[in-house]
This record gives C-alpha cells, structure tokens and sequence, in this order.
C-alpha cells in the first residue's frame, strides 16, 4: 500500500525495501559466502544452504518429488526464503513495508497459518521450518505491539531491516 490508497505491488519504496533485503545479495557482500546461479550458498567453498524465491520453491518441491497439491490447496509464494543444511531448517523471510496504514496489517496475523502450510509441504523431508518477517521500522509503533507479541506467541519471529546470520543457523 502507498500513499492515496493506489496498489503496492510494484511502489518503488517496497521493491527497494525488498531490493536491500535480497538474501542472495545480502550474502554475496558478506566475507566467506559466495551465491552461485543455482541459488546455492557457499560459506569457504563449502555448501551450506540453498534460496529459494516466489516459484524457485516450487521448482525445488518438484526436484524432490513432492506435488504442492497434495499437500496444500494454493500455492505460498515466499518472498525469500533459504534451505540451511546444518540446522535441516528451511525459513520463510517475508519482507513487509510500510508507509501508511493498510492491507499489510491484518498480513502479519497469518505467519501461524502459512508457517503450517509450509510445514506441509515439507513434511516429506524432515525439515524443521521457522517463519521470520523482515519489517520495516514502520512496524515499531505502539499500535503493532499485540501483532508483534501474537507472531511471538505462535512460535513465528520477526525482525527489524536485518536479520542476523546467527538467527538463520548460518557461519558467521
């Protein structure tokens, strides 16, 4: 949502809060890691993680036999997410920005809902999953506290412009 109401799909403020928050850039600039075209993450030239954006997700279900429709009725279409090899955890990171108030509000109160979706579609594979928002200062008011405490309380997590590489399980 932007400014007068008109759609937030393509504002330029939210592709650049996502732009900054790109997990592959992120870690292309960080010492050690490495992104290859494959979306594989490298920390010293060893393999310790795959990202997975939007339909990239659904590629990677298809590369391990799992149809999304048998196990859930519409497609999730992750902002960012990652496949950490160490921890077998696969988090969700979804980005929200805000300037004024809208449909992104009622958004954040769903993360139980799609994190058990998530859970799902990867129960075939043994992989634990965590489900993160990455929110913009927006967020901080007064008002989001319960929203913020609720996503707490169902065993979601969010953070602030960042999220730490420790949090994800990945070297530091």
């Amino acid at each position: 949502m932007i400014k007068d109401g008109l759609g937030g799909a393509n504002t330029r403020t939210g592709l650049v809060f996502e732009g900054k928050t790109d997990l592959a850039t992120f870690l292309n600039s960080q010492q050690s890691y490495k992104v290859n075209n494959q979306n594989e993450v490298f920390y010293n030239d060893d393999l310790v993680g795959q990202i997975f954006k939007k339909h990239a997700f659904y590629k990677f279900l298809e590369s391990r036999s799992i149809k999304w429709q048998d196990y859930i009725s519409k497609r999730l279409l992750p902002d960012d997410s990652i496949y950490v090899i160490i921890n077998n955890t696969f988090f969700v990171i979804e980005c929200k920005f805000q300037q004024v108030a809208g449909s992104v509000d009622e958004k954040l109160q769903t993360c139980d809902f799609k994190k058990k979706q998530y859970k799902k579609l990867l129960s075939k594979l043994n992989f634990e999953v965590e489900y993160i928002y990455l929110l913009s200062d927006w967020f901080k008011k007064p008002e989001y506290k319960d929203t913020l405490d609720y996503i707490h309380s169902v065993g979601c997590d969010y953070y602030f412009n960042y999220i730490p590489l420790s949090r994800l399980g990945l070297p530091c």
